[in-house]
């Protein structure tokens, strides 16, 4: 009965959320409810409740910082020097430009948002890639990859999600984590400068098979227009760099660390009172939108953990499994976690498949932690730039100017390749 009150549970929030009848917050907060009550244990749901939203408040601290503090140093132009030298020291070169795309978006994607490391990357390359003639396709891809891979950062979403759901330190999490995310970003420069070259292939065929792109000259093409080196900047480079240290030395927890980097960032940029109060709510619906979407999972993981469904759905799942096939799931998972994007949006599979599987996990004696690890390989990281199931995918192919299934088509196997990659390299670290 409890099993089948929790599976129930678990599909009304997918259903709910994936059918967009409902917003993941209410999917979240009123389908546990309602299972809660089923269950009889309509006098502990408070307690369930009170106990969930205190294991997600310290990451919602960090994410809510951490987008504050990455968007103020995004407007206040720390990435605009590394712009405009990519564009200036690539020009005419499509292996290197397709290398330095990856590298730009890199960096700014350390704001762990897709939408604005694609609105930034893409208009600043998009014109040096028409004016030599290089494929639209290539620029989304170098994007796509660098973004992909950036979204396995601690303060990215999937991240954030995974160790919600499972009630896991974020940094203890990702730490173990860091071999598996430098392997993916050096195989995305190597696609990137495999996609270069072959460009480099094609647009000299193009002009007769002798020669290579003209050189880009214009002012416009080489970013000098960014380089903004003043006290500022260096300033905010330090900021950035002690906020990074901290986190990775744990010298403070992550949502302090953000904290103090974020007063830091402010009191230097934006001295003013009406400044102040502008930036921050220029940023603040993003990352109030992704808080509440926490604490709501909050709601969701303490009444299905405390209610004893979540237990007796992984009990009826490693059931029916074959035997031996429930130790096997971190490798599985970790194949199958890129091409997941395309049916499982971040919230649903995080917050409604991920406990189920490590409680099954669990259970045949995996870590917990290695099941997030195969899990983080490719769900809504390397797989999110090319799933239907998140607006960043239609942002990036718009601003790209090519379509979906274009996109996708040239995209998917390199993406898919980084995964597989980084899932093996987990395999033989012993983190998946």
């Amino acid at each position: 009965m409890l099993a089948g009150i929790g599976i129930v549970t678990i599909l009304a929030v997918l259903i709910g959320i994936l059918s967009k009848r409902v917003s993941p917050i209410v999917a979240l907060i009123i389908f546990p409810i309602i299972g809660g009550i089923l269950t009889g244990h309509t006098s502990g749901l408070s307690i369930y409740i009170s106990q969930g939203i205190g294991t997600v408040a310290p990451m919602a601290a960090m994410f809510l910082f951490a987008i504050l503090f990455f968007g103020l140093m995004s407007d206040s132009g720390l990435f605009r020097p590394a712009v405009g030298l990519i564009v200036k020291t690539t020009k005419g070169n499509p292996a290197s430009i397709a290398v330095g795309t990856v590298l730009l978006a890199s960096i700014v994607h350390l704001d762990g948002s897709g939408a604005s490391t694609f609105m930034i990357a893409v208009p600043a390359l998009l014109p040096l890639y028409d004016r030599l003639g290089m494929d639209r396709r290539v620029l989304a891809a170098c994007v796509a990859m660098a973004a992909g891979v950036g979204n396995m950062l601690p303060w990215g979403g999937p991240t954030i999600r995974a160790a919600t759901a499972l009630d896991i330190g974020v940094m203890e999490l990702f730490m173990p984590l860091l071999p598996v995310y430098f392997a993916g970003f050096v195989s995305a420069i190597v696609f990137a400068w495999w996609l270069g070259i072959r460009e480099s292939r094609r647009l000299a065929g193009a002009i007769g098979g002798g020669g290579t792109p003209e050189t880009i000259a214009s002012d416009e093409m080489t970013g000098s227009e960014f380089a903004r080196f003043d006290w500022r900047f260096f300033a905010n480079l330090t900021i950035v760099l002690l906020v990074i240290v901290a986190l990775f030395t744990s010298a403070l927890p992550p949502a302090g660390a953000f904290m103090l980097g974020l007063v830091a960032a402010v009191l230097i940029n934006t001295p003013g009172f009406t400044e102040q109060e502008e930036v921050l709510k220029r940023h603040a619906p993003a990352a109030v939108t992704m808080v509440a979407i926490l604490f709501a999972a909050g709601v969701f993981t303490g009444i299905m953990r405390g209610s004893g469904m979540l237990e007796a759905v992984s009990q009826a799942g490693a059931a029916i499994l074959p035997e031996g096939a429930a130790g096997t799931i971190p490798v599985w998972l970790s194949l199958l976690a890129m091409p997941l994007s395309f049916l499982f949006d971040p919230d649903s599979f995080y917050f409604g498949i991920l406990p189920v599987l490590a409680n099954i996990g669990v259970d045949a004696g995996v870590p917990v932690e290695n099941i997030a690890h195969a899990a983080l390989v490719g769900q809504m990281t390397t797989g999110f730039p090319v799933s239907p199931m998140t607006p960043a995918t239609f942002l990036l192919i718009g601003l790209a100017r090519i379509e979906l299934a274009d996109h996708q088509r040239f995209s998917i196997l390199p993406l898919f390749t980084i995964s597989i990659v980084m899932a093996l390299v987990g395999m033989v670290l012993g983190v998946i």
